[in-house]
C-alpha cells in the first residue's frame, strides 16, 4: 500500500469485497440518529462503497475505556486528515471477508498516531482484539485540499509525459525525501537480451519540474527528459 497523504509541489530548496444487498432504505439514517447505539460491530446491511481507501492500521489499545490507536499509512504530515474528518470508519480484520462500517468518536492526533473511540468497542480487551485491523475511509470523506495540493490516491497510475508529449511512464507511488515529494514513475524497457523489463524514474514533485497535474485527463506533465 503506498503512503497516504497530501503532496504539495515545493521549490527544490525548501479492494473491495462483494457488495451486500437488502439494505433498508432508512438503515443508514437510523444508524446516524442512534449514535452510540451502533454497538454491534457487524453492519452487513450497508452496501460497501466503491471508493474505500485503506489509510491505517490499529496498532494498540489506548487507555482503559476501549479507545484504539491507529497508525496511519502516511508519508506526509497531514496523512491522517481523512481519519480525522470522517464520521465513520470501515474496519477489516485479517480474517474478515468484508469491511465493517462503524461510527467513530473523538479522533485526534496523539504521538504520531490517531486515538479514537469506535462504536461497540467499550473496554481495553475489545480494543486489544482489534490490533492489526485495517482502517478504511471513503475517498468522499477526505477533506478538500487547497489548490496545488494532491492526495496520493489521485496521482497513482497517472500517465507522466514531458512538454513534448514524450511518455515517461506511470506513477507507481510517491516518496518523501524530507525536502520534497518524489514521483516514482515506472516504464517498460528492453534489457541487453531484448527482454522487456520494468525500470523506474524518480522525478522530484516540485515547481522546478512540474508543469501540470491534469486529474480529469489522468496525466502529469513534467519538464523531464527520457535520458535523465
Amino acid at each position: 500500500m503506498p503512503d497516504f497523504g497530501a503532496f504539495r509541489p515545493r521549490p527544490a530548496k525548501g479492494g473491495v469485497a462483494e457488495k451486500s444487498v437488502d439494505a433498508s432504505p432508512n438503515a443508514e439514517r437510523d444508524a446516524e440518529q442512534s449514535g452510540d447505539a451502533v454497538a454491534s460491530m457487524e453492519v452487513a446491511s450497508f452496501a460497501l462503497p466503491d471508493d474505500l481507501i485503506e489509510v491505517g492500521v490499529i496498532g494498540q489499545a489506548y487507555g482503559v475505556r476501549g479507545q484504539v490507536k491507529v497508525f496511519p499509512h502516511a508519508g506526509a504530515p497531514d496523512g491522517d486528515a481523512a481519519m480525522l474528518n470522517a464520521r465513520h470508519w470501515w474496519l477489516r480484520g485479517p480474517r474478515d471477508a468484508a469491511p465493517r462500517r462503524l461510527a467513530v468518536r473523538g479522533p485526534r492526533v496523539h504521538s504520531g498516531a490517531i486515538a479514537a473511540s469506535i462504536a461497540g468497542c467499550d473496554d481495553r480487551d475489545a480494543a486489544m482484539a482489534l490490533k492489526g485491523t485495517a482502517v478504511l475511509v471513503r475517498r468522499a470523506d477526505f477533506p478538500a485540499l487547497p489548490d496545488g495540493e494532491y492526495y496520493w490516491v489521485d496521482l497513482i497510475d497517472l500517465a507522466v509525459v514531458n512538454p513534448a508529449g514524450t511518455a515517461l511512464g506511470r506513477v507507481r507511488d510517491l516518496m518523501d525525501n524530507g525536502a520534497h515529494s518524489v514521483l516514482r514513475v515506472v516504464y517498460d524497457a528492453q534489457d541487453a537480451d531484448g527482454l522487456t523489463v520494468e525500470r523506474e524514474r524518480l522525478i522530484p514533485f516540485v515547481d522546478a519540474y512540474l508543469r501540470e497535474v491534469d486529474l480529469p485527463g489522468k496525466r502529469i506533465v513534467v519538464d523531464w527528459d527520457v535520458d535523465y
